[in-house]
């Protein structure tokens, strides 16, 4: 693997880049506009995946700190694919000192279950206890909304 270096300060993260990739090529955030991108990593711990000064992967963590989180957004740009990037942030996210002792960390995946069953993320125990709200395509079709803060 390169030297990815892996930082959660918010102010080297690329908003742009980040913004375009999850708005135009991800399969999860397409349409997302950047104002409400960036509120939603404002309230996340981030994780940027950087080779020198160009960040290359992403992954956010929604979480009270105590006893739940919520991993989201992680990407690896296609190009860099292959080189262990998302095990690296992977292991940055799990081996993190404010996500530790919590009761339930979840994710939602298409199609990368491999790669997360490697951190000891599996299928819900009791799927029949799990219930959500989900609108996919919500960014393509609603105004933005203010933000409530």
């Amino acid at each position: 693997m390169d030297n990815l270096r892996i930082s959660t300060t918010r102010s080297e993260l690329d908003l742009p880049f980040i913004h375009q990739f999850l708005a135009q090529q991800s399969g999860w955030a397409k349409g997302i506009s950047r104002p409400l991108l960036e509120r939603a990593i404002n309230n996340s711990l981030c994780f940027g995946g950087f080779l020198g000064a160009s960040q290359v992967a992403f992954a956010r963590v929604i979480s009270d700190y105590a006893t739940f989180a919520n991993l989201v957004d992680v990407f690896v740009l296609p190009e860099q694919r292959g080189n262990g990037y998302a095990k690296a942030i992977m292991s940055a996210i799990t081996s993190h000192p404010q996500l530790q002792g919590l009761r339930r960390f979840t994710l939602a995946t298409a199609d990368a279950h491999t790669l997360y069953a490697q951190f000891g993320f599996a299928a819900p125990l009791k799927p029949q206890s799990l219930m959500e709200m989900y609108s996919p395509g919500i960014y393509q079709n609603t105004p933005e909304q203010p933000d409530p803060h």
